[in-house]
Protein backbone atom coordinates (compact mmCIF):
# COMPACT_ATOMS: atom_id res chain seq x y z
CA UNK A 1 0.00 0.00 0.00
CA UNK A 2 0.80 3.67 -1.05
CA UNK A 3 2.22 5.65 2.00
CA UNK A 4 1.14 9.09 2.79
CA UNK A 5 5.03 10.30 2.23
CA UNK A 6 5.06 8.22 -0.93
CA UNK A 7 2.36 9.96 -2.30
CA UNK A 8 3.17 13.63 -1.35
CA UNK A 9 6.50 13.33 -3.17
CA UNK A 10 4.56 11.91 -6.22
CA UNK A 11 2.36 15.26 -6.11
CA UNK A 12 5.71 17.39 -5.83
CA UNK A 13 6.65 15.28 -9.03
CA UNK A 14 3.30 15.61 -10.75
CA UNK A 15 3.18 19.47 -9.21
CA UNK A 16 6.57 20.03 -11.58
CA UNK A 17 5.59 18.61 -14.59
CA UNK A 18 2.63 20.68 -14.84
CA UNK A 19 4.70 23.94 -13.70
CA UNK A 20 6.56 23.70 -17.42
CA UNK A 21 5.00 20.84 -20.16
CA UNK A 22 8.29 22.08 -22.02
CA UNK A 23 11.24 21.35 -19.54
CA UNK A 24 13.15 18.27 -20.20
CA UNK A 25 11.66 16.24 -18.08
CA UNK A 26 13.87 13.15 -17.58
CA UNK A 27 13.15 10.13 -15.28
CA UNK A 28 16.21 10.88 -13.70
CA UNK A 29 15.47 14.56 -12.76
CA UNK A 30 11.88 13.63 -11.56
CA UNK A 31 13.49 11.15 -9.06
CA UNK A 32 15.69 13.86 -7.80
CA UNK A 33 12.53 15.69 -7.06
CA UNK A 34 10.59 12.45 -5.48
CA UNK A 35 13.87 11.80 -3.62
CA UNK A 36 14.14 8.08 -4.46
CA UNK A 37 16.47 5.83 -6.62
CA UNK A 38 15.15 6.12 -10.24
CA UNK A 39 13.75 2.24 -10.47
CA UNK A 40 11.71 2.46 -7.32
CA UNK A 41 10.57 6.30 -8.20
CA UNK A 42 8.96 4.32 -11.65
CA UNK A 43 7.12 1.96 -9.55
CA UNK A 44 6.20 4.25 -7.50
CA UNK A 45 4.73 6.89 -9.79
CA UNK A 46 2.59 4.23 -11.38
CA UNK A 47 1.63 2.93 -8.51
CA UNK A 48 0.12 6.26 -7.37
CA UNK A 49 -1.10 7.93 -10.69
CA UNK A 50 -1.70 4.85 -12.52
CA UNK A 51 0.58 5.10 -15.62
CA UNK A 52 3.71 4.73 -16.46
CA UNK A 53 5.64 8.24 -15.75
CA UNK A 54 6.07 8.15 -19.97
CA UNK A 55 2.35 8.08 -20.59
CA UNK A 56 1.66 10.36 -17.98
CA UNK A 57 3.55 13.47 -19.70
CA UNK A 58 3.21 12.31 -23.20
CA UNK A 59 -0.32 12.13 -22.73
CA UNK A 60 -0.59 15.56 -20.14
CA UNK A 61 1.89 17.21 -23.48
CA UNK A 62 -0.43 16.21 -25.63
CA UNK A 63 -3.85 17.71 -24.16
CA UNK A 64 -2.04 21.01 -24.31
CA UNK A 65 -0.83 20.70 -27.85
CA UNK A 66 -4.39 19.74 -28.70
CA UNK A 67 -5.51 22.75 -26.99
CA UNK A 68 -3.10 25.30 -28.77
CA UNK A 69 -3.64 23.91 -32.06
CA UNK A 70 -7.02 24.87 -31.80
CA UNK A 71 -6.75 28.25 -30.01
CA UNK A 72 -3.60 29.62 -31.93
CA UNK A 73 -4.40 28.91 -35.66
CA UNK A 74 -1.76 31.69 -36.31
CA UNK A 75 0.96 29.52 -34.25
CA UNK A 76 2.96 27.13 -36.48
CA UNK A 77 2.64 23.45 -35.81
CA UNK A 78 6.22 23.00 -35.09
CA UNK A 79 6.35 25.92 -32.71
CA UNK A 80 3.46 24.23 -30.71
CA UNK A 81 5.75 21.35 -30.61
CA UNK A 82 8.28 23.04 -29.12
CA UNK A 83 6.13 24.57 -26.23
CA UNK A 84 4.94 21.28 -25.61
CA UNK A 85 8.31 19.58 -25.14
CA UNK A 86 9.12 18.16 -28.34
CA UNK A 87 11.80 18.80 -30.25
CA UNK A 88 11.38 16.75 -33.71
CA UNK A 89 8.28 17.60 -35.54
CA UNK A 90 8.12 14.33 -37.06
CA UNK A 91 7.90 12.98 -33.54
CA UNK A 92 5.47 15.29 -32.56
CA UNK A 93 3.54 14.08 -35.36
CA UNK A 94 3.70 10.68 -34.76
CA UNK A 95 2.68 10.84 -31.29
CA UNK A 96 0.05 13.25 -31.58
CA UNK A 97 -1.21 10.71 -34.20
CA UNK A 98 -1.46 7.61 -32.13
CA UNK A 99 -3.16 9.63 -29.19
CA UNK A 100 -5.76 11.39 -32.04
CA UNK A 101 -5.95 9.29 -34.78
CA UNK A 102 -5.39 12.21 -36.87
CA UNK A 103 -2.43 14.97 -37.73
CA UNK A 104 -1.93 17.69 -35.86
CA UNK A 105 -3.41 19.95 -38.62
CA UNK A 106 -6.47 17.96 -39.44
CA UNK A 107 -7.06 18.70 -35.82
CA UNK A 108 -6.41 22.24 -36.77
CA UNK A 109 -8.76 22.06 -39.05
CA UNK A 110 -11.26 20.57 -36.69
CA UNK A 111 -11.99 17.21 -38.89
CA UNK A 112 -12.01 15.71 -35.33
CA UNK A 113 -14.68 13.51 -34.08
CA UNK A 114 -17.85 16.11 -33.01
CA UNK A 115 -18.23 13.72 -30.23
CA UNK A 116 -17.75 15.22 -26.91
CA UNK A 117 -16.37 12.82 -24.11
CA UNK A 118 -18.61 13.86 -21.27
CA UNK A 119 -22.34 14.11 -23.15
CA UNK A 120 -22.53 10.53 -21.93
CA UNK A 121 -23.04 11.79 -19.00
CA UNK A 122 -26.69 12.41 -18.65
CA UNK A 123 -26.60 15.26 -16.07
CA UNK A 124 -23.80 17.13 -18.39
CA UNK A 125 -25.95 16.44 -21.34
CA UNK A 126 -28.82 18.48 -19.55
CA UNK A 127 -26.57 21.19 -18.41
CA UNK A 128 -25.51 21.63 -22.05
CA UNK A 129 -28.66 22.32 -22.93
CA UNK A 130 -29.36 24.71 -20.29
CA UNK A 131 -26.07 26.39 -21.08
CA UNK A 132 -26.56 26.48 -24.94
CA UNK A 133 -29.68 28.99 -24.16
CA UNK A 134 -27.78 31.18 -22.25
CA UNK A 135 -25.34 34.05 -23.07
CA UNK A 136 -21.75 33.52 -22.53
CA UNK A 137 -20.26 36.49 -19.61
CA UNK A 138 -17.92 38.47 -20.97
CA UNK A 139 -14.59 38.14 -18.93
CA UNK A 140 -12.77 40.93 -17.65
CA UNK A 141 -8.81 40.29 -17.81
CA UNK A 142 -6.89 39.84 -14.79
CA UNK A 143 -3.41 40.13 -13.25
CA UNK A 144 -2.99 37.55 -10.21
CA UNK A 145 0.02 36.76 -7.59
CA UNK A 146 0.82 33.29 -6.76
CA UNK A 147 -1.43 31.69 -4.34
CA UNK A 148 0.00 29.12 -1.63
CA UNK A 149 -2.61 26.21 -1.04
CA UNK A 150 -3.41 22.95 0.69
CA UNK A 151 -4.24 20.67 -1.99
CA UNK A 152 -6.06 16.97 -2.53
CA UNK A 153 -5.69 15.16 -6.02
CA UNK A 154 -8.57 13.29 -7.29
CA UNK A 155 -8.79 11.46 -10.79
CA UNK A 156 -12.22 11.64 -12.76
CA UNK A 157 -14.99 14.55 -13.34
CA UNK A 158 -17.75 13.73 -11.63
CA UNK A 159 -19.79 13.16 -8.04
CA UNK A 160 -16.78 11.57 -6.77
CA UNK A 161 -14.69 14.73 -6.41
CA UNK A 162 -16.73 14.94 -3.24
CA UNK A 163 -14.13 13.39 -1.28
CA UNK A 164 -11.20 15.03 -2.25
CA UNK A 165 -13.46 17.70 -0.75
CA UNK A 166 -14.72 16.42 2.06
CA UNK A 167 -10.72 15.21 3.12
CA UNK A 168 -9.62 18.77 2.58
CA UNK A 169 -12.34 20.23 4.83
CA UNK A 170 -11.47 17.57 7.63
CA UNK A 171 -8.17 18.91 7.16
CA UNK A 172 -9.35 22.51 7.63
CA UNK A 173 -11.07 21.65 10.46
CA UNK A 174 -8.49 19.39 12.52
CA UNK A 175 -5.50 22.19 11.44
CA UNK A 176 -8.18 24.76 12.95
CA UNK A 177 -7.90 26.80 9.48
CA UNK A 178 -11.05 28.76 7.31
CA UNK A 179 -12.37 26.58 4.91
CA UNK A 180 -12.90 29.63 3.05
CA UNK A 181 -10.58 29.89 -0.27
CA UNK A 182 -12.11 26.80 -2.06
CA UNK A 183 -10.52 26.36 -5.51
CA UNK A 184 -10.84 23.59 -7.96
CA UNK A 185 -7.83 23.24 -10.57
CA UNK A 186 -8.95 21.52 -13.85
CA UNK A 187 -5.37 20.25 -15.51
CA UNK A 188 -7.69 18.28 -18.21
CA UNK A 189 -10.05 19.56 -21.39
CA UNK A 190 -12.54 17.65 -20.78
CA UNK A 191 -13.81 18.39 -24.35
CA UNK A 192 -11.76 15.44 -25.22
CA UNK A 193 -10.52 13.61 -22.35
CA UNK A 194 -12.70 11.23 -20.85
CA UNK A 195 -14.33 12.34 -17.48
CA UNK A 196 -12.94 8.97 -15.63
CA UNK A 197 -9.39 10.72 -17.03
CA UNK A 198 -9.97 13.93 -15.70
CA UNK A 199 -7.25 15.55 -13.80
CA UNK A 200 -9.10 17.52 -10.62
CA UNK A 201 -7.08 19.16 -7.78
CA UNK A 202 -9.03 20.53 -4.77
CA UNK A 203 -7.37 23.15 -3.32
CA UNK A 204 -8.00 25.63 0.13
CA UNK A 205 -6.22 28.79 0.19
CA UNK A 206 -3.60 29.65 3.12
CA UNK A 207 -1.63 32.16 4.67
CA UNK A 208 0.82 29.88 6.22
CA UNK A 209 2.90 26.29 4.84
CA UNK A 210 0.97 23.23 4.99
CA UNK A 211 3.12 21.96 8.33
CA UNK A 212 3.17 17.89 7.61
CA UNK A 213 2.34 16.32 4.12
CA UNK A 214 0.32 13.47 3.34
CA UNK A 215 -2.92 12.87 1.88
CA UNK A 216 -2.97 16.59 1.90
CA UNK A 217 -0.03 18.60 0.28
CA UNK A 218 1.67 21.83 0.49
CA UNK A 219 1.53 23.86 -3.19
CA UNK A 220 1.57 27.63 -5.08
CA UNK A 221 -0.91 28.05 -7.90
CA UNK A 222 0.92 30.35 -10.42
CA UNK A 223 -0.27 33.96 -11.11
CA UNK A 224 0.18 35.80 -14.06
CA UNK A 225 -2.56 37.11 -16.75
CA UNK A 226 -6.64 35.36 -16.85
CA UNK A 227 -9.35 36.11 -18.07
CA UNK A 228 -11.84 36.18 -14.95
CA UNK A 229 -15.29 34.47 -15.98
CA UNK A 230 -18.74 34.17 -13.61
CA UNK A 231 -21.23 31.49 -13.56
CA UNK A 232 -23.54 29.80 -11.80
CA UNK A 233 -25.75 26.90 -12.32
CA UNK A 234 -26.31 23.23 -10.81
CA UNK A 235 -24.37 19.99 -11.26
CA UNK A 236 -23.57 19.47 -15.02
CA UNK A 237 -23.38 23.01 -16.34
CA UNK A 238 -19.69 24.19 -16.10
CA UNK A 239 -18.16 21.66 -18.24
CA UNK A 240 -20.42 23.04 -21.47
CA UNK A 241 -19.86 26.82 -20.16
CA UNK A 242 -15.88 25.68 -20.28
CA UNK A 243 -16.35 24.24 -23.99
CA UNK A 244 -17.92 27.74 -24.77
CA UNK A 245 -15.69 30.19 -23.64
CA UNK A 246 -12.82 28.31 -25.30
CA UNK A 247 -15.04 27.91 -28.31
CA UNK A 248 -16.66 31.07 -28.42
CA UNK A 249 -14.41 33.81 -26.46
CA UNK A 250 -10.62 32.55 -26.52
CA UNK A 251 -10.71 31.26 -30.24
CA UNK A 252 -11.47 34.90 -31.32
CA UNK A 253 -9.78 36.59 -28.24
CA UNK A 254 -6.38 37.59 -29.67
CA UNK A 255 -5.22 35.42 -27.23
CA UNK A 256 -3.56 32.33 -26.29
CA UNK A 257 -4.12 29.77 -23.73
CA UNK A 258 -1.24 29.40 -21.17
CA UNK A 259 0.38 26.42 -19.56
CA UNK A 260 -0.44 26.71 -16.46
CA UNK A 261 -3.58 25.00 -15.48
CA UNK A 262 -7.28 27.03 -15.51
CA UNK A 263 -9.04 26.92 -12.00
CA UNK A 264 -12.49 27.77 -10.24
CA UNK A 265 -12.80 29.85 -7.22
CA UNK A 266 -16.00 29.01 -5.69
CA UNK A 267 -18.06 31.31 -3.53
CA UNK A 268 -20.53 28.06 -3.79
CA UNK A 269 -19.51 24.42 -4.46
CA UNK A 270 -21.34 22.35 -6.11
CA UNK A 271 -19.69 18.99 -5.18
CA UNK A 272 -20.35 19.75 -1.57
CA UNK A 273 -23.28 21.83 -1.79
CA UNK A 274 -26.65 20.23 -0.59
CA UNK A 275 -28.50 21.75 -3.95
CA UNK A 276 -25.38 20.58 -6.14
CA UNK A 277 -25.33 24.13 -7.74
CA UNK A 278 -22.66 26.58 -7.85
CA UNK A 279 -21.30 30.29 -7.89
CA UNK A 280 -17.76 30.83 -9.08
CA UNK A 281 -15.48 32.78 -10.83
CA UNK A 282 -13.68 30.93 -13.48
CA UNK A 283 -10.17 31.73 -14.37
CA UNK A 284 -8.42 30.76 -17.81
CA UNK A 285 -4.81 31.58 -18.06
CA UNK A 286 -4.01 33.46 -21.34
CA UNK A 287 -0.89 34.66 -22.85
CA UNK A 288 -0.06 37.67 -25.82
CA UNK A 289 2.65 35.26 -26.83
Amino acid sequence: MTSATQKARINDVLHRIHRDLAAPLTGAGLARVAAYSEQHFHRLFQQVTGESLHRYIRRVRLEHAANLLMFEPSTPVRDIALKCGYNSLASFTRVFGEQFEMSPGRWRHQERSQRIPYMSDPEVAAGAERVALLPLPVPDLVELRERPVAYVRHQGYNHSIRSAWQILQAWAAAEQRPFVDQIGLHHSNPTWTPQARCRYVACLGVDSPVPRRGVVNGMVIPGGLHARFRFSGQYGDLLPWITRLQDEWLAGSGLKTAATPAFAKYQRNQFIDSEDKFELEYYQPVTLY
